[in-house]
């Protein structure tokens, strides 16, 4: 009787029925105490639930009846990294990896861990050894991380393919049958309406959309975080559906009983996606759109939204998905984005009173040796200069200033600025710095759009892959083409001479300001209006049995 309700609980955890697996595997560890693998799935079931610190015990517990498990250690690492513990997290994968060297994932995750508190050493080597895996078909990294290290499209094809190899073959759910509603019905799926970069940009999108032609179901997967931005994503749409409970199944189930024209995906192959729902081929036209900078290699996902600047044509085959072109830059923004009226002064931020501001907001985890020494050049060209980075966590400031020392810099020229609960003060806060740096192989994007909103110019170097592309599209659209560096040397001089001139600078700048109001990039509503175009076309395509094909929507005259 006990194995049959260890059977029942682990069924239940590969069904996606968390709540249940849980209160299974709780009952028969009063019973089983030693059963590593007990412990080890309660700590992966409270790992899916978002309950990290809870895992965190239930993985000790297994390592400590079966130590040698891989597996357990992989997982554990995991956890630690969902809750910024980097270097626990590091070591939890070698662990694994002196265990069982090819374990599936785990080096990919670990170089993330290192990425993420700045931890360089071997990084060269490391990222050879996962481009060769992956070239050889291995399940050695998640697509996600292979985005901050690659800088090669077909390569992240490939990861995105392997990925999905253990995505079984599923009966879709619509098999064919022709809607005719008055409004077309559009979901759009995320785990992400909460304080986050992707509800950020998309909530006044779906505040724009005209509800004389579309009805808009959000579908929420992820965690509510009781803030404004959940309840403007929730009145934003026709209905809001929180589905955090429910399987994949039940929830392709209720989008195809809605008969939904058109499924967004606003998650791609990010962290807490749930592809099984998508999979099911739910809704006739379904889309990868925002969440991920790059193709989800999934057979039943038929459109990417892009621009001309993400996807060159002649890029497009490494991309499933057929490639839709918006007229300007793909990234929505939210022209109602808030700034706050109160700017601190630089005391109070901790900048120093004079000398010229270097900013660079992005995670730490895209930044990277190459990266750095151009940063640390600049700041040797221009006296009494600092660089402003968000604050990590302690390993990755400690190793940040061991890098600058070891470059020759003063490690106190880095000025670390905290997290900010509120985005209109960090917005407020841009306006401080003089200039914003960007990193490769992945570029600043919802980092880069705040920005640009808050009157901060970005200076980009233009890279390989859609997600290097990110802010040069942005920059197009908002009329600052100067600001697109085309190699390194190119964009430390640019950087260089921008701190020197003071007075081109200032021209830059009062251009932004200008430009913020007349040009594309923050026009949110012809940017939901291009968006409804290519809607339109791609179920009009659907409705009279023609294949999916790549199309450009034109800017209205």
């Amino acid at each position: 009787m006990s194995d049959a309700l260890l059977g029942q609980a682990n069924a239940l955890l590969q069904s996606g029925r968390r709540p249940e697996a849980l209160s299974c595997y709780e009952i028969y560890l009063k019973g089983h105490p030693e059963s590593a693998e007990a412990w080890h799935n309660l700590g992966v079931t409270l790992s899916q639930m978002g309950r990290y610190q809870r895992a965190i015990p239930a993985f000790d517990k297994a390592l400590s009846l079966r130590p040698d498990s891989a597996h357990t250690w992989s997982t554990r690492g995991n956890a630690h990294i969902e809750l910024r513990r980097f270097e626990e997290a590091i070591r939890d994968f070698d662990r694994a990896l002196a265990l069982y060297p090819d374990f599936p994932t785990t080096r990919g995750y670990r170089l993330l861990a290192k990425l993420s508190c700045c931890d360089w050493a071997g990084l060269a080597d490391e990222k050879r050894k996962i481009a060769a895996a992956v070239k050889a078909g291995a399940r050695v990294i998640q697509p996600f991380g292979n985005l901050m290290i690659s800088d090669d499209p077909a390569e992240q094809m490939q990861c995105a393919r392997i990925w999905n190899a253990r995505q079984p073959a599923l009966a879709p759910l619509w098999k064919g049958e022709r809607y005719e509603h008055d409004k077309l019905r559009i979901a759009y799926l995320s785990g992400d309406f909460r304080v986050h970069p992707v509800a950020i940009l998309i909530a006044g999108v779906l505040e724009h959309h005209d509800r004389n032609r579309f009805h808009i179901v959000a579908v929420s997967y992820g965690p509510d975080d009781k803030s404004a931005m959940r309840r403007r994503i929730s009145s934003g749409a026709d209905e809001f559906l929180d589905v955090r409970g429910n399987t994949d199944g039940e929830v392709a189930d209720l989008l195809y009983s809605k008969k939904i024209d058109i499924a967004v995906d606003l998650m791609g192959l990010t962290g807490d996606c749930r592809n099984g729902i998508l999979a099911r081929r739910p809704a006739p036209v379904q889309l990868n759109h925002l969440g991920f900078p790059g193709t989800t290699a999934m057979a039943q996902i038929d459109y990417l939204i892009a621009d001309r600047t993400v996807i060159p044509d002649h890029e497009r085959q490494h991309y499933s998905e057929q490639v839709v072109y918006l007229p300007n830059c793909y990234l929505p923004s939210d022209s109602k984005r808030s700034v706050a009226a109160q700017t601190p002064s630089r005391s109070q931020a901790g900048l120093p009173e004079t000398g010229f501001v270097f900013a660079a907001f992005n995670n730490s985890y895209k930044f990277n040796p190459e990266t750095f020494t151009v940063w640390m050049r600049i700041l040797a060209a221009v006296s009494g200069s600092v660089l402003w980075l968000s604050q990590p966590g302690a390993s990755a400031i400690r190793n940040l200033q061991c890098e600058a020392r070891n470059r020759g810099l003063d490690p106190g020229r880095i000025v670390f600025a905290p997290f900010l609960e509120s985005n209109e003060d960090h917005l407020a806060r841009n306006s401080l710095a003089d200039l914003f740096l960007d990193t490769l192989p992945c570029n600043a994007h919802t980092t880069a759009s705040d920005a640009l909103w808050a009157g901060l110019p970005v200076l980009t170097l233009e890279g390989t892959t859609f997600a290097g592309r990110v802010a040069a599209s942005m920059l197009r659209a908002v009329g600052l083409e100067e600001l697109i560096a085309h190699s390194v040397a190119d964009f430390e001089s640019l950087a260089i001479g921008y701190a020197r001139d003071a007075d081109v600078l200032k021209l830059i700048k009062q251009k932004l300001r200008q430009n913020r109001n007349t040009h594309p990039l923050f026009d949110t509503r012809a940017y939901t209006a291009g968006l409804e175009r290519a809607f339109e076309r791609m179920v009009e395509r659907q409705r009279r049995g023609l294949r999916p094909e790549a199309f450009a929507v034109e800017a209205p005259r």
